[in-house]
């Protein structure tokens, strides 16, 4: 069953971010803590694994038409200050916090999901 972890968690991973667009990173990093990785470096090592499959995604939504990239391209100028904040603020927190905060967007997007 151990050798099969890796590859199935891979496609659970890259189904859940082609749903829901980068929905697998939540996925990622509890799957890496339990590879051994400690908080940071499982959500960090998340990050390089959801860009990829993002990209393959958004060639799939191109390829069939479901891709408004004049609407995506708008948000990418604030995405890419609000990542180099983040990744600033990310380098100063201990790992409890980063869990925690981690752990309160979890649970607000489940139950936003849930309300709407």
């Amino acid at each position: 069953m151990k050798k099969w972890f890796t590859p199935v968690m891979g496609v659970c991973i890259g189904f859940l971010n082609g749903l829901f667009g980068a929905g697998g990173g939540i996925v990622a990093v509890p799957v890496l803590k339990k590879l051994g990785l400690k908080q940071k470096q499982a959500q960090a090592t998340a990050i390089s694994i959801t860009l990829p499959l993002s990209l393959a995604a958004i060639a799939f939504y191109a390829w069939r038409g479901t891709f408004a990239i004049q609407q995506g391209l708008l948000f990418i100028p604030g995405g890419i200050v609000g990542a180099i904040l983040g990744s600033l603020l990310f380098k100063k927190l201990s790992n409890v916090w980063l869990r925690r905060i981690f752990a309160a967007f979890v649970i607000f997007s489940a139950v936003r999901l849930l309300l709407q």
